[in-house]
Order: structure tokens, then C-alpha cells, then sequence
């Protein structure tokens, strides 16, 4: 973090002894260590302060660039919807009303004469054919 190296960490040593003595010199360690831990508290606090408010400015930019993407899908679909009413014709509007818009294939099964049936529909039977007499 200071990037200390040995030989200057072993001169601040012997200055503290020296200055401070021996006597006094763990008392003024764990103040300095309070110090340190005080120091670092409010680091973090400032850091994550900072982080928020980027996290915040982040999420601002974000609802802003989707309110304008709802609003250009918004303008898109009116403007699909009324090319589609504008493009509408009185025989597509008669389609709209016709109850089978297209003719059944010539291939379909006919419908059933009875097509309304209530309840679940009985399982197929199968019949044994009795085999022929061999000679």
C-alpha cells in the first residue's frame, strides 16, 4: 500500500524507539492502530458512497434509454395499426364476419351428423375375426 520496504520500515523502528521510548511506544502503536482502522472505516464509507451514486447515475441511464425505446415501439405499433386500418378493405372487413374465412379442403371427412357429444369418447373395440378352417 506505502510500498515500505525492510530497510526503511527497520529506520522508522528505531526512530519511534527513540523518540517515543521504549515505555511509551505500545500505547502509541495501538493509538496509531486506532488511527489506521478509523482511517479505513471512512474510506470504505466513502467508497461505497461513490459506488452508489454510480449504481444510481447507472439505473438513470438505463430507465431512460427504456422509456425512449417503449416510446419508439409505442409510435411504431400506432403507426402499424392505423397503415392497417387505413389498408383495410370493405372485402377484408366482410372476411372479419364470415364465420369460415376459408374453404375446407376437398380431401377434409365430412362432419359428423351428430358433431355435440357429451362425455369422453368410447375406446374403439376391436373385433376378433375367427380364423378359417385349415384343410
Amino acid at each position: 500500500m506505502f510500498d515500505i520496504g525492510a530497510s526503511e520500515l527497520l529506520v522508522l523502528v528505531i526512530v519511534a524507539i527513540v523518540v517515543i521510548g521504549p515505555k511509551d511506544l505500545p500505547m502509541a502503536l495501538r493509538t496509531a492502530g486506532r488511527w489506521v482502522a478509523k482511517m479505513r472505516r471512512v474510506s470504505n464509507h466513502f467508497k461505497a458512497g461513490i459506488e452508489t451514486m454510480i449504481r444510481e447515475a447507472e439505473m438513470e441511464e438505463m430507465e431512460r434509454k427504456w422509456k425512449e425505446q417503449n416510446e419508439r415501439i409505442m409510435r411504431e405499433t400506432a403507426a402499424q395499426e392505423a397503415a392497417a386500418a387505413q389498408g383495410q378493405t370493405v372485402a377484408a372487413a366482410e372476411d372479419q364476419n364470415d364465420p369460415f374465412p376459408e374453404p375446407l379442403p376437398s380431401d377434409a371427412p365430412a362432419a359428423p351428423a351428430d358433431p355435440v357429444m357429451i362425455g369422453p369418447m368410447p375406446p374403439e373395440e376391436k373385433v376378433s375375426r375367427p380364423e378359417a378352417p385349415q384343410p
